[in-house]
């Protein structure tokens, strides 16, 4: 009894000495403050509150307007959602940490967000990505700044990056309703108007297998007059690359597995068959100076065998970069992949096919691609597969969803300040189009926020 009573007399002296000392934060007066969060300017609390401080349910727990990333107001020091802090760390990487106080006390607004994610902060200067003039609701962001942020996560990123929309074949091949040609050809028509500059069209496979894509020939006839993109098509074998050509493709692309169940299911032959009749595909393109690009699917896991070794990925890769493609396309066909397991894989292709030759392909099953493309782009990949909406998946791996989403991936690099000449509005557009004459929402999150922020934004 005694001792309970000892702990809240030790309690409510902590919450005195909090308020006694404690600055007035810079917040709206109608802001409330949670138990787990706590007031600003710790730092130039005396010694003995600091140490009471440590000891309290909340310690190094940073409030919601604090910085974003997980950093403590206590000088030196960062902080996690676990209690725990590094201070080698925070000396290394936030050399900006002391100044976010004076920003705060010019525009508390601006520092509020930064914690939501919407600001970006260098030692100099916010850009905040929410509350430009003219500019509300995008991530858009100065990319000279954000590159010169001191922070090693950021470092590896390219400051451009390659969309290829494989909206229109990936996305629609997995459609239970066949889509009217007029219907893609006008999605075509709406992506490379949105600056994209690679959309893959469609695939000359046999209808009996991908009856959606059955519209090849009619699909390419519409789009010969279309400019300013390139418009690649799939071919599994000789007799879908003569049909290609003579529909006026100007650029193909083949397709493997790492996965040797995979590859039986898909493509009905072992890994090395495929291989083999894929060099015959990379030879007469090069004859017709073609460019061919491969994909590599289950790079992670696959339905069948369950996870893919680094080391087969490697070799398939190697093999369609030996024998012409240009670009190899890494693909976790199921989306099982996290950074874990999709860095490991990266470095093994990485070894034996030069970077600037590989792309990454990430189906969003498990809500990760976003994080397995920050860490692709990390390792300095600079090309990016994504599907308009959301849409696709693969009709032979069962439980695969969508593709990542084309507006996820440009709202993301955006805020990274990383060009890719896309205009997010147009995207939207064309994904909202799409959606509608599917009959269900769009699979983009930033499309689906953006629009409704802009209708709300309507009403005022």
């Amino acid at each position: 009894m005694i001792q309970t009573k000892a702990l809240r007399k030790c309690s409510w002296w902590s919450i005195c000495l909090f308020r006694i000392y404690s600055p007035v934060p810079f917040v709206a007066s109608s802001s409330t403050m949670s138990s787990l969060e706590e007031p600003l300017g710790l730092d130039k609390m005396p010694n003995h509150i600091d140490r009471i401080h440590r000891f309290s349910s909340s310690a190094c727990r940073p409030r919601v307007d604090d910085m974003g990333m997980g950093n403590c107001w206590i000088e030196g020091r960062t902080c996690s959602s676990s209690n725990s802090c590094n201070e080698e760390y925070a000396k290394e990487t936030f050399t900006w940490k002391r100044q976010t106080w004076d920003i705060c006390r010019v525009d508390s607004l601006n520092c509020r967000t930064a914690s939501l994610g919407r600001s970006h902060m260098t030692s100099d200067s916010v850009c905040n990505s929410w509350n430009l003039p003219n500019r509300q609701y995008s991530s858009q962001c100065n990319g000279k700044e954000v590159l010169h942020l001191k922070n090693k996560v950021l470092s590896g990123v390219p400051s451009f990056v390659k969309i290829v929309e494989v909206g229109p074949r990936d996305g629609l091949q997995n459609e239970k309703n066949v889509v009217p040609t007029p219907v893609k050809v006008e999605l075509i028509r709406r992506l490379v108007s949105s600056g994209l500059p690679v959309v893959e069209a469609t695939s000359f496979v046999s209808p009996k297998w991908v009856p959606q894509l059955a519209d090849a020939k009619d699909v390419m006839e519409a789009i010969k007059d279309v400019k300013g993109a390139r418009l690649p098509v799939l071919t599994p074998n000789m007799k879908g690359f003569e049909a290609a050509v003579a529909a006026g493709a100007k650029e193909v692309a083949v397709f493997a597995s790492a996965s040797e169940a995979f590859s039986k299911s898909n493509i009905n032959c072992s890994i090395e068959e495929s291989l083999s009749r894929y060099r015959d595909v990379a030879h007469a393109a090069k004859k017709l100076s073609v460019p061919i690009r491969g994909y590599v699917s289950c790079v992670v896991g696959c339905p069948v065998e369950g996870p893919v070794p680094p080391s087969k990925v490697a070799y398939v890769a190697k093999e369609l970069y030996d024998m012409g493609c240009s670009e190899i396309s890494l693909g976790d066909t199921i989306g099982v992949g996290t950074p874990g397991t999709v860095i490991p894989m990266l470095e093994a292709v990485m070894a034996v096919v030069p970077v600037e030759n590989l792309a990454v392909h990430f189906h969003d099953t498990y809500g990760q691609s976003l994080s397995n493309i920050l860490a692709s782009l990390q390792m300095g990949i600079s090309t990016l597969d994504s599907s308009v909406a959301g849409l696709g998946g693969c009709p032979y791996a069962k439980g695969a969803s969508g593709n990542v989403a084309t507006e996820d991936v440009v709202y993301m690099l955006n805020g990274l300040g990383v060009k890719t000449n896309v205009d997010l509005g147009k995207l939207m557009a064309a994904g909202e189009f799409i959606s509608k004459q599917l009959g269900r929402p769009s699979g983009s999150k930033a499309a689906i926020a953006l629009s409704k922020i802009r209708v709300d934004a309507s009403k005022i």
